[in-house]
């Protein structure tokens, strides 16, 4: 009998801790992010590929730029980088942001496909 009673005891202190570590919260999942939208020219998925690439630096968690209304979305650690700094690679890619415009060497350097008018 008290060979039971320990049994269950036991059990009951395992199953106890083991929901209170499932409890705990992750805190690589709490870090802060930001997330900020920024206009940026380009005119095809291979513009989109080179982009995507451009704004993925350290401390960028992700990126997304649609085509149809040349919107880059940025998902970002604040505390790791700028989104000036992220929207400066992007230009040195070649491809003009609203803050940022790529040198006429970048530019030139793009495929045809991918030189976009800059007239705006």
């Amino acid at each position: 009998m008290k060979s039971i009673r320990f049994i269950v005891a036991a059990i009951m202190v395992i199953v106890s801790g083991v929901f209170t570590f499932a409890q705990t919260p992750d805190q690589s999942k709490t870090a802060t992010t930001k997330t900020e939208t920024f206009k940026v020219w380009g005119n095809c998925d291979m513009c989109k590929t080179r982009i995507e690439k451009a704004a993925k630096i350290e401390g960028v968690k992700k990126t997304e730029w649609d085509l149809g209304t040349k919107i880059l979305t940025l998902v970002y650690d604040p505390s790791a980088v700028k989104s000036d700094d992220i929207l400066r690679n992007v230009a040195d890619a070649g491809h003009d942001t609203e803050k940022f415009k790529a040198s006429d060497e970048a530019y030139k350097n793009l495929p045809g496909c991918c030189q976009y008018d800059r007239s705006k």
